[in-house]
């Protein structure tokens, strides 16, 4: 269904003749917040999963600490 510019007024005009002129700024300033929660929530979980879709894996320990596990462990069964 194409957007027609006089779906616009008509939505306005209803608008003006629920609400009256006197609450259309407070209208349009809560809409506007809500607006730039929305974005503001998008662009974060956005970030989140391009954050966690390029995170490095953890690299292995070191050969040093490897190689004394399974001494440790020996000496641990044999005791």
């Amino acid at each position: 269904m194409p957007f027609h510019p006089l779906w616009l007024v008509v939505i306005l005009a209803v608008v003006l003749i629920i609400f009256g002129p006197g609450r259309l700024p407070e209208l349009g300033g809560a809409v506007g917040k809500a607006m730039r929660e929305f974005r503001k929530a998008t662009s974060e979980i956005t970030s989140e999963v391009t954050k966690a879709t390029q995170a490095t894996p953890e690299q292995p320990a070191p050969a040093e600490t490897a190689a004394k596990a399974p001494t440790s462990e020996a000496n641990s069964s044999k005791n």
